[in-house]
């Protein structure tokens, strides 16, 4: 999908030293309002454990974006997928998000 394609697009954009380029989609969104829309799509009610911290850690996609312009598949369109994924009980990994992560080593 769009990751694959914006790595694969980067190799044009190779530089010594390195220029970072932060390969996500454009929109700043909050674990507690992807739970809430994840909620909603799948009719159950949400449950979040927990506060968010006082800080967050963002990508800036700043020169993503601007090289390689929005994503093909679109935020809420990805959303709906995953949604579809999960209640219809597809395989998964079950493998923790580490959402709580907060020094970088995932």
């Amino acid at each position: 999908g769009d990751a694959n394609a914006q790595v694969l697009r980067s190799l044009r954009h190779c530089t010594v030293p390195p220029t970072p380029i932060n390969c996500t989609g454009p929109e700043t969104i909050s674990v507690r309002w992807l739970v809430a829309e994840f909620a909603r799509r799948l009719g159950v009610e949400p449950k979040v454990a927990g506060q968010e911290a006082p800080t967050a850690l963002l990508s800036d996609t700043t020169l993503a974006n601007r090289l390689f312009g929005y994503p093909v598949v679109p935020l809420g369109a990805m959303l709906d997928w995953v949604a579809d994924w999960v209640r219809n009980e597809r395989e998964s990994f079950n493998k923790p998000t580490k959402f709580e992560v907060r020094d970088g080593a995932f």
